[in-house]
């Protein structure tokens, strides 16, 4: 596994360990468990799979609040758990990343807990503290919802702490070189550890400078090359993705010449493939694709439909939010902040042919997939549950009590109803070659079989708004990719220089390209065009 682009084509699949798969009856998923279900992966086809946090903590952030670096806790298991499940990935062929939380600790990690007890701590300087709240007045506050200030008081302190996300999260001082190297050494131990990379929680915030945003500052990116020149030089192969919500044209300072970030997630492009569904147009997606910025030819994006947070509309204007929540969340308890908490399959209503359509752009336009754990099966939500968590529970891989998650009381109350697991599991659908997983299976099998995806797109005109075509081409072949975005049946006119003789890959079907080819509502198809008839 020493292939040095390897994650320029590759399908990543998003994991919580905790929802997973629990291998011991105490209703929490686990390390042992996800272990277990490495055969399931391989199967599905993906090539690294990315967990989220399963450090120390109280869990006020589902993990994101870390209170040590350096350890699993103990209801995910041990380190020598998490080395068994890397060593099992790696001998099928699967690579595995981690979440990297740099920006913040948990108000109960140790270094915390010496800092606000005693100003001469070594450990005081590890955080960003103020006598009042009004240094780096301005900036904004990311979590409106339940934060009020990115200044919290602390009694025992006796002065204000600094944090961009919620009061549970002292931002660390990254102006101290300590706090630098602990990290640096965080990233090593792992890297040892045998992991092959990091998603990199908001990396954008790592500095503050009065009279700024506080957002990308010339030091962050200084720090963040710096990691990437330790892990070049001692760890080659391994990667770092940067989760940073910011536009295109801004996100690319996260790459720069190709020396800080190996990934980034491509955010505005997520909430457009929504976006050009309800609109039934597909302007929204090119104009976002067509305004993206060439990058580093050792970069690659990375594209999502959903994951563990809610599904963002910051990027959009204030009448595609509004018209996105009306289609998506009609209900109020549907939003969060200005997103949406909602699973894939809901958000669509269930809609096998737009659950397909949206997938069939997720893996055939430029950059590398991520899969949401359960989304290849249509799995639902739970609203009842507080912020985030109604779209983390416990995977569904029978129609047996709680899912075949567990023997125990899952550790929080699975979906019930239409999205339950007695409607949609893994163990139904590996059955049905008509089920949802085996379509995404097949899709996956395709981008990875054919060189195209990852090589050039070229939109191709129809004369019709409401279809997205494109060429995908590399080393000479070329995959014609039609997406009807309507509820209604559309025609796309093809120019006479795609009119070719082509091979639907879902059907294995010869498919003529003529002129005019009719397309079925929220239909797709992907053909790759042979040199002559006879082909």
């Amino acid at each position: 596994m020493t292939a040095p682009l390897w994650y320029k084509n590759a399908v990543f699949y998003e994991i919580s360990v905790r929802a997973f798969k629990d291998s011991d009856g105490d209703g929490v998923g686990d390390l042992r468990g996800l272990t277990e279900k490495l055969d399931y992966l391989q199967t599905l086809g993906v090539d690294c799979i990315w967990i989220m946090p399963i450090y120390p903590s109280p869990r006020r952030d589902d993990g994101y609040d870390i209170a040590d670096y350096y350890g699993v806790d103990p209801v995910y298991g041990s380190l020598d758990d998490l080395k068994t499940l890397i060593d099992a990935t790696h001998q099928r062929g699967i690579r595995i990343i981690m979440d990297l939380v740099l920006n913040h600790t948990s108000d109960a990690h140790p270094w915390f807990q010496a800092a606000r007890a005693d100003r001469n701590s070594p450990y005081r300087d590890y955080y960003v503290w103020n006598d009042d709240d009004q240094k780096y007045a301005g900036v904004r506050i990311i979590f409106s919802d339940v934060e009020k200030s990115n200044w919290s008081w602390d009694e025992k302190a006796g002065q204000y702490f600094w944090h961009r996300f919620y009061s549970t999260q002292p931002d660390l001082n990254f102006d101290n070189p300590r706090v630098q190297e602990e990290m640096l050494n965080v990233v090593r131990f792992w890297l040892e550890m045998g992991i092959d990379g990091f998603r990199v929680d908001a990396p954008t915030y790592l500095f503050e400078r009065e009279g700024t945003n506080c957002e990308s500052l010339p030091e962050t990116h200084a720090y963040l090359k710096r990691i990437r020149r330790m892990i070049d030089s001692e760890f080659p192969g391994a990667i770092m993705l940067a989760e940073s919500n910011q536009w295109p044209r801004e996100l690319i300072q996260y790459f720069d010449q190709g020396d800080e970030f190996h990934m980034a997630f491509n955010f505005p492009l997520m909430p457009r493939i929504f976006l050009a569904l309800a609109q039934g147009q597909a302007s929204s997606i090119k104009k976002i694709l067509n305004d993206t910025p060439a990058i580093p030819a050792n970069c690659q994006w990375t594209t999502f439909l959903r994951n563990h947070d809610e599904l963002t509309l910051e990027m959009v204007t204030d009448e595609e939010r509004q018209l996105m929540w009306q289609e998506y969340a009609p209900e109020p308890q549907m939003i969060l902040n200005l997103g949406i908490r909602r699973r894939l399959a809901p958000i669509l209503n269930n809609d096998r042919r737009k659950i397909e359509l949206v997938n069939s752009l997720l893996f055939s336009l430029p950059g590398s997939p991520i899969l949401y754990y359960g989304d290849e099966i249509g799995m639902g939500d739970n609203l009842n549950l507080p912020d985030r968590y109604g779209v983390r529970t416990p995977m569904q891989w029978d129609d047996s009590p709680y899912g075949g998650f567990t023997t125990g009381a899952p550790f929080t109350e699975p979906v019930q109803g239409e999205y339950g697991s007695q409607k949609g599991n893994v163990a139904d659908q590996l059955k049905s070659p008509n089920s949802q997983l085996w379509a995404i299976r097949k899709m996956i099998s395709l981008r990875k079989q054919y060189a195209a995806f990852g090589g050039s797109l070229e939109w191709v005109e129809t004369g019709n708004p409401a279809v997205l075509s494109y060429m995908r081409e590399k080393d000479g072949e070329s995959i014609l990719v039609l997406n009807n975005l309507s509820a209604v049946a559309q025609s796309a006119h093809i120019s006479t220089a795609y009119q070719k003789t082509g091979r639907d890959l879902f059907s294995n079907q010869s498919a003529a390209i003529s002129e005019q080819l009719n397309l079925d509502p929220y239909s797709y198809h992907w053909i790759k065009l042979l040199p002559s008839a006879t082909s």
